[in-house]
């Protein structure tokens, strides 16, 4: 399999180096400080993993019990909580007890639109 790695040809860039200092003083104070880009890293990170995806998928319909998540995905109830603690640590997903069942759903409404959104765009 070939290397994903681009070339030098493969990635335009400017044939003569000059730096618009305009340019760069109205984007620079938005530019992320870096421990925000490393929470941001992270937080992708935890949405980097198709098991994951898969979860997300499932709770972006509804709330559901992890024995209805692990159906759902045909994964093992073991492998779901596992995969759901690390959504649970980057607070994408959250928990509530209904008698001996433990019940997840998406954290927010940002992580509902963070879903749909990207997977609006790949269908397009």
């Amino acid at each position: 399999m070939e290397s994903q790695k681009a070339t030098q040809a493969d990635v335009p860039s400017c044939e003569t180096p000059l730096v618009h200092l305009d340019n760069v003083r109205q984007v620079q104070p938005e530019v992320l400080e870096t421990e925000k880009a490393q929470r941001m890293a992270a937080f992708f990170g935890a949405l980097s993993d198709p098991h994951r995806l898969k979860l997300l998928s499932a709770l972006a319909r509804q709330e559901l019990c992890v024995c209805d998540l692990a159906a759902a995905v045909k994964m093992g109830e073991s492998a779901v909580s596992h995969q759901l603690r690390v959504l649970r640590s980057h607070g994408l997903v959250k928990y509530r007890r209904q008698g001996r069942n433990v019940c997840y759903s998406l954290a927010d409404g940002h992580i509902a639109t963070l879903y749909k959104e990207v997977a609006e765009h790949l269908d397009e």
